[in-house]
């Protein structure tokens, strides 16, 4: 299990996805740089605030990383651009792909509609564990 530092005891913590396979998947592009954009919906506890730092978690629940919240914005599902599903990284990076597995991953949830607010969140990697 990876240890901590001290620094960075007290922080909140998160695993992205829902499931270990996606969660060690998505934290993999994290420290590749490929992500550095996540979205939730609106009325998911772990929202976030520019400056906030965060614990993310593997598949088993280890602590593997720290990111910072560098930006917070609300959009409508369909006002997701680009940019955004670029930067999230997954899949080829296009705006249809990442329309196309986040409707499939919010499917899942029994949250998606196609008006859903999301809250999209760009962060940089901090320190790898």
């Amino acid at each position: 299990m990876s240890a901590v530092p001290a620094k960075y005891q007290g922080l909140r913590s998160f695993a992205f996805g829902d499931g270990p396979g996606l969660a060690d998947e998505l934290l993999g592009l994290v420290i590749k740089g490929a992500k550095t954009a996540t979205c939730s919906t609106e009325d998911e506890p772990n929202t976030s605030t520019p400056g906030e730092q965060w614990i993310v978690l593997d598949g088993r629940g280890t602590p593997a990383c720290v990111i910072e919240t560098t930006e917070v914005t609300y959009r409508r599902f369909p006002e997701v651009d680009a940019a955004f599903a670029y930067e999230e990284g997954e899949g080829d990076r296009s705006l249809d792909y990442w329309r196309s597995a986040h409707r499939t991953y919010f499917d899942r949830q029994g949250k998606f509609r196609e008006d859903m607010m999301l809250m999209c969140e760009r962060f940089r990697l901090v320190e790898v564990f």
